[in-house]
C-alpha cells in the first residue's frame, strides 16, 4: 500500500522526489511503531488513538512539533489515497490534529547591558551619535515600533507633560509618558539637529538632508548600537521593544498597563512576556540556587 501511494505521489500528483521522501520515512515508521505493539494491527485496523500514540512517541524521541505534523499529514494524504481505492473502509487519521508549533520567545537585551550601552561617557556631540542615542534611549523607553519612532513629528513630544503622543498600528493613537532620562536626551538632540540639519518639515527624526528617517536607517543603527554590548544575532528595533516590556515586567508593572503602552489590541499577545520573565527566573534560579 505504501508503494502504491508512492507511486501515486509521484505520478499522478507530481510530488516533489523531497515531500515523496519524507512521506515514505514517515509512513515507514508508523508501519513499524503499530507491528511494534503485537496487536495484530494492519493498516485497515488502526485508529485513531494509535496514530496518537505514534504521535507521542515522535515527541518523546525529541521531535519537534513540525516534523509529528509532517508526519500527521503523510498519514491523511494516504488515508485519503486508500479510502478512495477502497483499500480501506475508514480514515482514522482525518479529525486528528498535531502538536502546536512553539513560538519562539521574543529576545530581549539585558538590563545590564543597556546601561553600559546608554552610558553618556561613550557618546559624542557628532549628529549621528546623538541622533542614535536618542533612537536607542526612545525605543527602549518608550517600547514604541519602529514605524512608530519614524512617524513620530516634533508635535508629538510634550515635554511639560512628559507624554508623547504615538499612531500606531492602523492609526490608533496612544499616550506614553516618558522620564527625564529621555527629555533632556530628546532636547538635547533637537538642538543638535536644528544646528546642524535646519529644516525637518516638522519630522522629529531626520536624516542629514532634512527629510524623514529611513525605515533602514533606523534598523542599521539599532542594529551596530546594540553590536557594542551583546552577541546576539537578532539586534532589530523591535528587540529593544520586547526589552521594554520585559524590564517593566521585572521591575513590578502590571501586564495590563504594559498592554497599554505597548498598543497591543489583546492581552493574550503582552502574555508572552510573563513566559520571557519566567525563563528568566529560571536562569536566576539555577545560577544563585546552591541544588539548582
Amino acid at each position: 500500500m505504501i508503494d502504491l501511494f508512492l507511486k501515486y505521489l509521484r505520478y499522478e500528483r507530481n510530488r516533489s522526489e523531497l515531500t515523496v521522501q519524507r512521506y515514505e520515512m514517515s509512513l515507514r515508521d508508523f508501519e513499524a511503531y503499530f507491528q511494534s505493539l503485537e496487536a495484530g494491527l494492519d493498516w485497515a485496523s488502526v485508529d485513531a488513538d494509535i496514530i496518537r500514540g505514534w504521535m507521542e512517541s515522535l515527541m518523546e524521541r525529541g521531535n519537534i512539533a513540525s516534523t509529528v505534523n509532517t508526519g500527521l499529514s503523510a498519514l491523511r494524504s494516504f488515508y485519503r489515497f486508500a479510502l478512495a481505492r477502497k483499500l480501506v473502509d475508514r480514515d482514522p487519521a482525518h479529525s486528528l490534529t498535531g502538536p502546536k508549533k512553539a513560538k519562539p520567545l521574543p529576545q530581549f537585551v539585558r538590563e545590564s547591558e543597556m546601561d553600559k550601552l546608554l552610558d553618556e561617557e561613550q557618546w559624542d556631540d557628532d549628529f549621528n551619535n546623538v541622533r542614535a542615542r536618542t533612537i536607542i534611549i526612545l525605543l527602549y523607553e518608550a517600547g514604541l515600533r519602529r514605524a512608530e519612532l519614524i512617524g513620530l513629528n516634533d508635535g508629538d513630544v510634550d515635554f511639560a507633560a512628559g507624554q508623547l503622543k504615538v499612531t500606531g498600528k492602523r492609526n490608533k493613537q496612544r499616550i506614553v509618558p516618558f522620564g527625564e532620562e529621555l527629555a533632556r536626551q530628546l532636547q538635547h538632540y533637537i538642538e543638535v539637529r536644528d544646528s546642524k540639519v535646519g529644516s525637518t518639515e516638522g519630522a522629529l527624526f531626520v536624516e542629514k538632508n532634512g527629510k524623514r528617517i529611513t525605515a533602514n536607517r533606523v534598523y542599521v543603527t539599532t542594529r551596530d548600537s546594540l553590536a557594542k554590548v551583546t552577541t546576539m544575532k537578532k539586534r532589530s528595533p523591535h528587540v529593544l521593544r520586547h526589552s521594554f516590556a520585559t524590564a517593566m515586567l521585572n521591575n513590578g508593572a502590571g501586564l495590563e498597563s504594559v498592554r497599554q503602552l505597548l498598543g497591543h489590541e489583546s492581552l493574550e499577545t503582552t502574555e508572552i512576556y510573563t513566559h520571557t520573565t519566567f525563563e528568566q527566573l529560571k536562569r536566576v534560579y539555577k545560577d544563585a540556587h546552591p541544588r539548582g
